[in-house]
């Protein structure tokens, strides 16, 4: 069965493939990246037969016959936060003075497409604010998704490395480390929530894993990775 989801939920997705393949004989092919981009191959008729986005998107979604009214299901909120390679100096960032300093003082600033991720737009909004939005833009590391940037980051050889996006998907990237989430005033908390679609080609099983991502099943990797429910 087909899974289109934000690159926040892809440990859950993954943390329950096991038992989901054990009960039903199927594999779960998962797309995980920007939720504007799984939304948009949604709506342009992609097969998906269970989808995982931030919750206005699939109340939209719900709202435009693409998603099944009533299945929708929260699988926690997850925070924006702060990471740097691991082994590397943790910055202060509780403040926005401190974030300002932190982030002018980068090499490389790593963060998800600011205009289809979620982290990725909201951090542009808090560059903005900064005013850093134009004066460090040549430090910019821009990639689809936070995990992929998170990957990027723990790879690259610069140094004064900083990155932005979902705690989750910083958790669950080796070579990086959480530093601390974004300060009070620049809080984003997200509401992950699936729904099953209504062309699905296999709705029972999608009702299984919308189950399985809910439920005791997944609550171990959800929390570890930063799932607040």
């Amino acid at each position: 069965m087909i899974v289109f989801s934000g690159g926040a939920a892809a440990a859950a997705v993954q943390g329950v493939a096991a038992e989901f393949e054990k009960a039903t004989g199927a594999r779960i092919e998962g797309t995980f990246s920007a939720v504007g981009m799984m939304r948009d191959k949604l709506v342009q008729g992609a097969p998906c037969d269970l989808v995982i986005l931030t919750k206005p998107l699939i109340e939209q979604l719900t709202a435009s016959g693409h998603v099944v009214a009533g299945s929708a299901c929260s699988l926690g909120r997850v925070k924006t936060g702060v990471a740097v390679r691991s082994g590397t100096p943790h910055p202060k960032v509780q403040t926005r003075a401190e974030l300002h300093a932190a982030l002018s003082g980068a090499q490389g600033i790593y963060f998800p497409d600011p205009k289809n991720a979620t982290a990725g737009i909201h951090f542009m909004s808090v560059l903005t604010a900064l005013g850093l939005h134009e004066l460090m833009s040549s430090k910019f590391r821009v990639f689809p998704n936070g995990a992929t940037a998170m990957g990027e980051m723990a790879k690259s050889q610069e140094s004064h490395l900083i990155g932005c996006t979902q705690v989750t998907e910083i958790n669950y990237t080796h070579g990086v480390d959480l530093v601390d989430v974004l300060p009070l005033e620049f809080e984003l908390a997200t509401d992950y929530t699936l729904g099953i679609c209504s062309q699905a080609q296999y709705p029972e099983q999608a009702m299984l894993l919308s189950k399985l991502l809910t439920g005791e099943a997944s609550a171990a990797v959800r929390k570890q990775g930063g799932f607040e429910f």
